[in-house]
């Protein structure tokens, strides 16, 4: 087979390629001036991890399943009485919650493993430290971070209604229409 036949030259390859360069080459670069202007992010981008103190109950999850061992949790013990029951229950309370930014590798295992959302992406990315000691964030430091957490996106409209919805949405109705339902098959049975 000749070169006719395959419909293209030996150096019509070649020219493509030097047109893409030289045409790079006259282009301008468009560089973002980061420190004096601010980086446009996306909306849900990832950059330091925030912690809701409150939600916390200290059940080391997000410990356990770190595959860095970068959070370190402290707690103790207090009794809580509750009205109307025999003895006091116990309850954790959070002492310390620290989380060493120069180890953690922002896989976010420990937030999709949080059982009561305590733990949060905020979209900040600018703690950078001259030591590294400081990368080590306690729990008041981390709990201000909160305050750049987004709201979550709104529920697509379209998919499925979410479990609590739906529970909802059966208790409202109360257990006339459960019992209706029960009931429903086994009355047409007997007739």
């Amino acid at each position: 087979m000749s070169d006719k036949e395959h419909g293209s030259g030996h150096g019509e390859g070649l020219l493509k390629g030097l047109a893409t360069t030289f045409k790079t080459m006259v282009t301008p670069a468009h560089t973002q001036q980061y420190p004096d202007v601010a980086p446009e992010l996306p909306p849900r981008s990832r950059g330091v991890i925030a912690l809701l103190a409150e939600n916390c109950t200290v059940c080391m999850l997000c410990a356990r399943e770190c595959p860095d061992w970068c959070i370190y949790i402290d707690s103790h013990k207090e009794e809580v009485s509750v009205p109307g029951a025999a003895r006091a229950r116990q309850r954790n309370v959070l002492d310390k919650f620290d989380i060493d930014f120069s180890l953690c590798m922002y896989c976010g295992i420990c937030i999709e493993v949080c059982p009561f959302d305590a733990l949060y992406w905020s979209p900040e990315f600018e703690y950078a430290e001259y030591d590294i000691r400081n990368l080590l964030h306690d729990k008041e430091h981390l709990g201000e971070w909160m305050a750049s957490v987004p709201p979550p996106p709104a529920h697509d409209p379209n998919g499925e209604p979410a479990k609590e919805e739906t529970t909802a949405a059966r208790k409202a109705a109360g257990p006339a229409a459960g019992a209706g339902r029960a009931a429903g098959p086994a009355g047409g049975a007997s007739a």
